[in-house]
């Protein structure tokens, strides 16, 4: 598994359509509901966590089947702390996971003006 994360609007998507060849079908966006991970490449991690209270438990339960995906996710953990608790624990929950995602991907980058930093 691939992780990309990155600030909004530093061109995560653009770079792993263009460095993995990623079609527009192999795309899943991620809503509040359940991902989709028969598709190649899950985007915006950070809209699935808003409506999840366990998602490291989802990714957990699923492992098999995200093992081979590109996983994005927007970097909402970093910078000033939202006033509202239910922002601060959106963003903790959205932090944890990428903290476990990138404990087990083969490859972690952050992008950031659309250019990559490999952290892993």
């Amino acid at each position: 598994m691939i992780l990309i994360i990155g600030g909004a609007y530093q061109g995560k998507l653009d770079f792993v359509k263009n460095q993995f060849a990623v079609a527009e079908q192999d795309i899943h966006i991620c809503t509040t509901g359940d991902i989709d991970f028969s598709r190649r490449c899950v985007y915006r991690i950070e809209d699935f966590t808003f409506g999840h209270k366990d998602p490291i438990g989802y990714f957990k339960e699923h492992k098999e089947q995200w093992k081979n995906s590109i996983l994005i996710c927007q970097d909402i953990f970093s910078g000033v702390v939202p006033m509202g608790a239910e922002n601060r624990a959106w963003r903790q929950r959205t932090a944890r996971l990428c903290q476990y995602l990138a404990a087990e991907a083969a490859q972690v980058s952050r992008i950031f003006c659309g250019l990559e930093q490999r952290l892993k």
